[in-house]
């Protein structure tokens, strides 16, 4: 379609966008123009509307003011059924897939090629491997995607809407669960794709992603448009001033101090998985001391997570041994390894670090709820619990950690990822426990959390906690660990002294060679958000 001066119209224009959730201003008078075979970046602190926004575009929310025009008309959609007639197509952060089917089936479901009435099985897989060919989208038709990892579940997502033969393609925080090489091959296919003149929108908060794979950038700062750029010309020191108003400290560990007693030690740790004939960990020994964080570097797949689980307790550990505080814990339950003095910052923040429908007030207790002056524990009220001792704490606990809600009785679920992670990180580091495990604490959060949540940890090692930091970003292993252990096919092949530890280094143990095969190059100030494990 053209425009009245015979232009083409741009794919999407957005005008004067409005939308509000009770007393919160999700979006405020957003404007936003999508040109053809471009890739357009929507960048943003957490909860600064970027997810509404997109849910608006596609038809998962209507707005309350403005309007939407897709080639120049404006449309009016009432659900995404409506957007996806239009063009559209949107890979959520979450995947939403069936995971007993096939990659086939998955990726024709609801738009299905029928022979007699029934499926077409052999056209869904022709058709899988046609757009794979076209797009660069390695996947098997036939695999079923429950046993595949989140790089290839992110493919069938695309998949999916290049089946519907999606014009505009929006992809909301793709890169949040992908390793170095996913990232790269999804920059491939979001480069071929507008290439061959779709338009896609990445919704995001990386600002090293944005400038690497972007041709324009509007960037939202509490529901309103702060920034529009041509990535060409600019710099991450422009984005991240519109982002959040103000310059970005990179927070540092400054490795001084002597590290204190042992606090967790894990010795020859191995846990099987006897059914499946897998071993995840296979004779893993490690120390953390009080005032001392240690890292975890590895590629995913490797027995990061299930070190976490077998010293949590969530799994049995087959052989070893894991000594909380010098008690041996091994066979303890989890229950029991929390009162000790064991906090936990989980990996999976919505299914295992908060309880989705409940409160902000309701989840910064939980694990807490038999402690003063929450929990009455003699007199006439023990066993019950003082819900405003709940929620005054929430209240603080708020403030302190900048938790931007509309009040403690808001539902957790409703929250942004990045404010949800820091409900989760106030309660546990409020408690003043011994021992923190965090496993990936900054994963999908944006540049303005990863300052706050690396400041925490800091002023917790300082205070004499001992850190267990597992993570995917060499970044934030660099910037926070006193020492760094590399792992590969489930056990420690690596040990570098903070000062000793490179990019390439860790690089090097994650690939499974000799970390002292890498240069001993120092690496320049890195981008809190830059190279991933």
């Amino acid at each position: 379609m053209t425009s009245e001066t015979g232009t083409a119209a741009p794919a999407v224009e957005l005008i004067g966008i409005g939308k509000r959730f009770g007393a919160v201003v999700a979006n405020d008078g957003v404007d936003l123009v999508l040109r053809r075979g471009s890739v357009h970046a929507v960048m943003g602190e957490n909860g600064a509307g970027k997810s509404t926004l997109m849910s608006m575009l596609f038809g998962l929310l209507e707005p309350d003011a403005g309007e939407i025009r897709v080639d120049g008309k404006t449309v009016r959609f009432t659900g995404p059924l409506d957007a996806i007639a239009a063009g559209l197509g949107m890979v959520h952060q979450h995947f939403r897939l069936f995971d007993s089917m096939t990659v086939a089936e998955n990726v024709v479901y609801g738009a299905e090629p029928r022979r007699r009435g029934r499926l077409d099985r052999a056209a869904a897989a022709a058709r899988v491997r046609e757009l794979s060919d076209r797009y660069g989208l390695e996947t098997s038709p036939d695999a079923v995607v429950g046993t595949l990892s989140a790089g290839a579940r992110q493919r069938v997502e695309i998949l999916k809407a290049l089946h519907r033969e999606a014009r505009i393609l929006i992809l909301d925080e793709p890169t949040a669960v992908l390793t170095p090489s996913e990232v790269d091959s999804l920059f491939a296919v979001i480069r071929r794709a507008a290439d061959d003149g779709s338009t896609v929108v990445i919704v995001t908060h990386k600002i090293h992603e944005v400038l690497a794979v972007s041709d324009e950038v509007t960037v939202l700062r509490d529901g309103r448009v702060t920034g529009r750029f041509a990535t060409a010309s600019a710099t991450g020191e422009q984005l991240v001033h519109a982002m959040t108003g103000r310059e970005i400290e990179v927070v540092q560990n400054p490795r001084s101090g002597t590290p204190g007693e042992v606090a967790l030690s894990v010795e020859d740790l191995s846990v099987t998985d006897a059914g499946a004939g897998v071993t995840h960990i296979d004779a893993v020994s490690l120390t953390v001391r009080r005032g001392e964080i240690v890292g975890v570097a590895g590629v995913s797949g490797n027995g990061q997570h299930e070190l976490v689980a077998a010293v949590l307790g969530t799994i049995p550990a087959t052989a070893g041994t894991v000594r909380l505080l010098g008690e041996d814990v091994t066979v303890r339950p989890v229950r029991e390894r929390r009162a000790l003095g064991l906090a936990v910052i989980p990996e999976d923040r919505r299914g295992e670090g908060s309880a989705v429908t409940m409160s902000v007030a309701e989840n910064v207790t939980l694990g807490h709820h038999r402690s003063a002056p929450i929990g009455a524990t003699r007199g006439i009220r023990r066993g019950w619990m003082s819900l405003r001792a709940e929620r005054s704490r929430a209240r603080d606990l708020i403030r302190d950690y900048d938790v931007r809600t509309s009040g403690e009785q808001q539902p957790i679920g409703s929250l942004s990822g990045g404010n949800a992670q820091k409900v989760v990180i106030a309660r546990e580091l409020s408690h003043e426990a011994p021992v923190l495990i965090a496993e990936q604490p900054t994963q999908g959060v944006d540049v303005g959390a990863i300052e706050s949540i690396h400041g925490r940890l800091l002023e917790y090692r300082a205070g004499g906690g001992a850190i267990l930091l597992v993570s995917h970003e060499i970044s934030e292993l660099l910037a926070l660990a006193d020492r760094v252990l590399v792992m590969y096919a489930g056990r420690i092949v690596a040990e570098l002294a903070g000062a000793e530890a490179t990019t390439a280094r860790i690089g090097a143990a994650m690939a499974g060679a000799a970390a002292h095969d890498a240069p001993a190059a120092p690496d320049p100030v890195l981008d809190p958000e830059g190279p991933r494990a």
